[in-house]
């Protein structure tokens, strides 16, 4: 299956799974439309693909992976809320489309990604015949979205606009805001698949730390490069907030010799799955060549 169609298969069935999981009753219908109003908004769901690629290229059962796809779908799209915030990042536009707080009201945004992190919660935890393997995923999921992984990484973020980084700082603040949850989503390929053999857990793991950096470099390239409508968001925001970035620190030239560094790097790791890999190099290149 080439990646193409296997990222467009992967993406129907995130948003087939969500869009099911999703329906219930509410006190408060508003909650929920902003909820999916911020999941179902244009988004390419690399981290579920990863989770669906990786279980897929385990030879796991593919309902295996609809919870855990779903699930830190669930988490990304509520980072991407409250990241747009005005305390946050205070951006109006994210895919092109006015941000939640911009459709509805900032308590709103608020509460919609609030809730969509319960909601990846409470996905992971329905009845299983596996209850080790949902407790691993669990811990999984829990480790890369808070202070050890994405919050910690977005707070660092926040706290040094305007302030010198050295690119170890860079580098270690992408690993955690980036990086942990895309490692996430191939830890929870792994654990749905039920395979096991930590040579091939650990190969994965450093794919995972290549790509993540590669995808925050390739963002921070395309902030300098890119143009808003292909963007779906203001280009040049990371410029204008003063943000530290790889072209900032490096230069750009340098920036891209560490964009191919990093792509040569997640090939390199999967060399132990041998042909089994096509599939993650091919998201490798998607990641490293993406326009938006």
């Amino acid at each position: 299956m080439r990646l193409r169609h296997m990222l467009d298969h992967y993406k129907q069935r995130t948003e087939s799974q969500l869009n099911q999981f999703l329906l219930h009753s509410s006190i408060d219908p508003v909650l929920q439309e902003a909820m999916r109003y911020g999941l179902f908004n244009g988004g390419k769901r690399v981290r579920p693909s990863l989770v669906y690629i990786t279980n897929e290229i385990l030879e796991g059962h593919v309902d295996a992976a609809d919870r855990a796809a779903c699930a830190i779908e669930c988490i990304h799209s509520y980072s991407l809320v409250h990241d747009d915030l005005p305390a946050m990042d205070n951006d109006d536009l994210r895919r092109g489309k006015p941000t939640c707080h911009i459709a509805y009201d900032e308590a709103t945004a608020i509460l919609a990604g609030d809730a969509l992190q319960c909601f990846a919660f409470e996905l992971l935890s329905q009845e299983t015949t596996h209850p080790g393997q949902q407790l691993a995923m669990i811990q999984v999921l829990a480790r890369a979205s808070g202070d050890k992984g994405m919050c910690a990484g977005q707070s660092f973020d926040l706290r040094n606009v305007n302030k010198p980084l050295t690119l170890a700082q860079l580098e270690e603040m992408h690993r955690c805001k980036t990086g942990a949850l895309i490692n996430a989503s191939l830890e929870l390929g792994y654990l749905a698949s039920g395979y096991q053999d930590e040579k091939i857990r650990h190969a994965l793991q450093l794919y995972g730390d290549a790509i993540g950096l590669a995808f925050q470099v390739k963002d921070d390239i395309l902030d300098v490069e890119g143009d808003t409508a292909t963007l779906g968001k203001p280009q040049g925001s990371d410029v204008d907030q003063n943000k530290p970035t790889y072209p900032a620190l490096l230069g750009m030239d340098a920036a891209k010799a560490k964009l191919q560094s990093l792509h040569s790097q997640a090939h390199d790791a999967l060399s132990p799955l041998h042909k089994k890999g096509e599939p993650l190099k091919a998201m490798a290149d998607f990641i490293c060549q993406r326009s938006h």
